[in-house]
């Protein structure tokens, strides 16, 4: 554990770097609360999403950096604000005429759409738990109609009351001219009729702990800030939420990075230290624009999980999380195959490599070996070429090229073999475009069907791949690659492919014989 320790400490993976930010809080004196709290939140307007996932994934990876680097306990809260009032009626649930009737109110008021659960808010909390349990995660669930109610937020509420014009010259300057005359940071419950109300503060009390406002009516109404007769507005609740908790990190996307900043600054202004925070970049779908739960574009977590394991979204979730990634459907075989790769490295490596390594984030102490003896690439190759339409298809190669393999024994590969069959029937077979060779390509591969023919070698890949390569090299293909591109287009209908030489030991080699013989004769462009 100590060479463990030592090697983290100076490890260039950004959750230790994010880990030593956070222990360097604490290098004189222990958290008065007793441990290092992460905060992930969530906003119960909107279904549980690929986002969510990520937040939560990539902050679990920091937390458990901070774990190898510090004896310091750690807790992780998903925050849920379902205090809030419902502005606008979501596109994406039933009985929409009946949601429009709760607009204003809490969430945790909105009567549920679904019928399942006391209210809207409940429904979505209810389906975020479930969605994170079901992958595992550790953490505490924290409500935040709970937390007003149960005066759990009084004393920063207050605090906050008292410090009411520095929250107000904080916020201002940030809002446009409209805004700034009807802006306060405390948003009034309406006794009367329990809308979250977006309206002036007229007076306030700090020593009676209350303030004054206007009902719609007219009426003016005194009321405490405390007990959840007030909500704060969402950047002042933030800055409340960190102080009131002692959060210590938390992330975020770009688009909330003027949030982040204010937040901050009323973290401070109530006395407190704000927490480490890391900023990270959105994803962007095929065409390099911003991924919308509105749009419906890009890749949900639904999507993903059609196709791979979660495991393999967790490491797409690592990588570079500073940096803007596509997030869609063709970077999932690239995610699957990398995954496993980093899994068999991870066994012969030294601590400050497995450190290093993405399946230490995602597993922690306990990195499981792999048994995708068969790439998720020629997988789908596999697939293509045989017209599987089932991975029983599949497994008929697999287990002539890996007698030992098979769906019990190997179930990441049966899996996978399932995901590699739905993956090429969406999305590889209507976009497969065969073509007919040129001549110099039709001796070549008239060539290497003739060694092919006369082949006695076994099996190897490698020496199957050497073949492949000398008669490339022979027909004079310069760079080698073209040669392989016009194996790929005239026999598999794309402009890349797997190794060749494990493509013919899987698929066998009589088998790729005929393969080439059907693209020879223009059997497979027709």
């Amino acid at each position: 554990m100590t060479d463990l320790r030592d090697a983290a400490m100076t490890s260039k993976a950004w959750p230790f770097e994010e880990a030593r930010r956070i222990a360097k809080r604490y290098e004189t004196v222990p958290p008065e609360k007793g441990n290092v709290l992460f905060e992930t939140g969530y906003g119960p307007s909107g279904l549980p999403h690929i986002g969510t996932f990520g937040e939560v994934a990539r902050t679990t990876m920091v937390r458990r950096a901070f774990e190898v680097i510090s004896d310091i306990p750690t807790r992780l809260i998903c925050f849920s604000d379902d205090m809030d009032g419902l502005r606008k009626v979501p596109g994406n649930v039933p009985n929409q005429a009946q949601m429009a009737e709760d607009l204003n109110l809490p969430l945790t008021k909105v009567r549920d759409p679904f019928g399942t659960h006391d209210s809207f808010g409940a429904h979505n909390n209810a389906r975020l738990r479930a969605f994170l349990d079901g992958y595992g995660f550790e953490y505490e669930f924290i409500s935040s109609t709970e937390y007003y109610r149960e005066g759990r937020f009084d004393e920063m509420l207050l605090t906050a009351l008292e410090r009411f014009d520095k929250l107000m010259e904080i916020m201002l300057p940030t809002l446009g001219e409209e805004r700034r005359a009807t802006y306060s940071p405390f948003l009034p419950v309406s006794p009367k009729t329990g809308h979250v109300l977006q309206v002036p503060t007229l007076e306030r009390n700090p020593a009676k702990g209350t303030i004054v406002y206007e009902e719609p009516d007219g009426e003016r109404v005194e009321v405490p800030v405390t007990g959840g007769n007030v909500k704060m507005q969402w950047k002042p609740d933030w800055a409340m939420r960190w102080a009131a908790l002692g959060v210590d990190y938390e992330m975020s996307g770009k688009d909330l990075i003027d949030s982040v900043t204010q937040a901050t600054k009323i973290c401070r202004a109530l006395g407190r230290t704000p927490p480490e925070t890391l900023t990270y970049e959105l994803f962007n779908d095929e065409h390099g624009q911003k991924i919308s739960k509105s749009k419906g574009n890009g890749l949900s977590m639904e999507d993903w999980l059609a196709y791979a394991a979660p495991e393999s979204l967790q490491y797409f979730m690592f990588q570079k999380p500073k940096t803007a990634k596509r997030l869609y459907f063709d970077v999932i075989p690239k995610a699957v195959d990398e995954y496993h790769q980093q899994l068999r490295a991870y066994a012969d490596q030294e601590p400050a490599q497995r450190l290093a390594n993405p399946v230490f984030h995602i597993h922690g102490h306990n990195v499981p070996g792999s048994n995708m003896v068969v790439s998720f690439a020629m997988l789908l190759n596999l697939a293509s070429v045989s017209h599987a339409e089932d991975k029983e298809t599949l497994w008929g190669f697999i287990r002539r090229y890996a007698p030992e393999a098979g769906p019990e024994s190997h179930p990441d590969l049966d899996a996978a073999a399932g995901f590699a069959v739905r993956y090429y029937n969406d999305f590889v077979k209507p976009a497969k475009m065969f073509r007919a060779p040129d001549a110099k390509e039709r001796a070549a591969m008239e060539d290497l069907a003739a060694r092919l023919g006369a082949w006695d070698g076994g099996t190897d890949p490698e020496e199957l791949q050497s073949l492949v390569f000398a008669v490339g090299k022979e027909h004079g293909f310069e760079p080698l690659r073209d040669w392989f591109k016009a194996l790929y287009e005239v026999l598999m209908g794309a402009s890349q492919g797997p190794r060749f030489g494990g493509f013919i030991a899987l698929y066998g080699v009589a088998e790729t014989v005929t393969l080439i013989e059907q693209g020879l004769a223009g059997e497979l462009a027709a």
